[in-house]
């Protein structure tokens, strides 16, 4: 994300200076978006980071009885925790060393966090062919297909941020727009038909399977964060020029990034928030251990 990683810091060129916190002396008089930005990072070490962990070794635990969208989630996972543990380098660096090394590292680290939408595109695809499709997915179950899958998302977002931390061409930012836009509409469009197909299938019954009930919900769970996190950003990029430089730099654009930095704690917490409810959902099994019908 092209967010306050990349603009000007306040150093001149006869010698250094002391970072501004919020990088621009016009945003002097407004740097409410940088604090919301730097209590954005700070909960993302202390609770984000702690939780992606939690997600990662509940999926190596699992090993084969989780559902195949766990390698998805488990490459997630392992990627937002490394985008929390950046925070005290980055907020070091930001408010007061100023290393050109350490930014080259912050614009790698930021440049990883942009392509986290593939993974979490990945996640919607695979449950969106499983409801929606399942005869087509009884013939893809195979988690090798998800496994090379994964491997060709991290060279991409390898490859991107690798670019990002060298570069400030404005093609990346236009490849940015691009997966965000691409990426929320197909995500939104995979969660509106799995939502669809699952009331669609209750459609004058009083009663739903157990598993298409906790999909159910967990689908509109997953819409919410979906929509929360990333249709700011959608929204900004068309209008981004029509904005003047304080309302773009110094409230809107900080703001907005950092709405999409709170998926790194988001996303594993509705992971958790599952796990948390498991126990809850063997106790409605009947005696005989197969699920039983739970009333809408």
């Amino acid at each position: 994300m092209d967010n306050v990683s990349d603009l000007n810091l306040n150093s001149s060129i006869s010698g250094w200076r002391l970072p501004l916190w919020y990088n621009y002396e016009v945003c002097a008089a407004v740097p409410y978006g940088f604090v919301f930005y730097f209590g954005v990072k700070v909960l993302n070490l202390i609770v984000g980071f702690p939780l992606n962990a939690l997600v990662t070794w509940q999926i190596m635990k699992k090993k084969s009885e989780g559902s195949t969208s766990d390698i998805f989630i488990f490459n997630l996972a392992i990627l937002d925790a490394y985008f929390c543990l950046t925070t005290p380098v980055d907020l070091v660096n930001r408010i007061y060393l100023n290393n050109k090394a350490v930014w080259h590292f912050q614009r790698f680290a930021y440049g990883v966090k942009d392509m986290t939408p593939l993974f979490l595109t990945c996640i919607c695809l695979d449950r969106y062919i499983a409801v929606v499709h399942p005869i087509v997915f009884t013939g893809i179950r195979d988690s090798r297909i998800r496994i090379n899958v994964s491997m060709m998302v991290w060279l991409l977002i390898l490859s991107y941020g690798l670019t990002k931390s060298v570069s400030k061409a404005m093609i990346l930012y236009d490849l940015f727009s691009g997966v965000i836009l691409s990426s929320f509409f197909l995500m939104v469009f995979c969660n509106l038909s799995i939502i669809w197909v699952l009331r669609k299938s209750v459609a004058g019954k009083e009663s739903m399977n157990p598993v298409k009930k906790k999909a159910f919900k967990m689908v509109i769970i997953v819409l919410g964060i979906i929509v929360a996190n990333y249709l700011p950003s959608v929204a900004l990029i068309p209008f981004a020029s029509s904005y003047t430089f304080v309302d773009l730099h110094c409230k809107i654009t900080v703001s907005v990034y950092s709405i999409m930095d709170l998926s790194s704690t988001l996303e594993p917490l509705l992971y958790v928030s599952k796990m948390e409810r498991f126990p809850l959902c063997c106790c409605l099994q009947n005696p005989s251990g197969k699920p039983g019908n739970l009333t809408i």
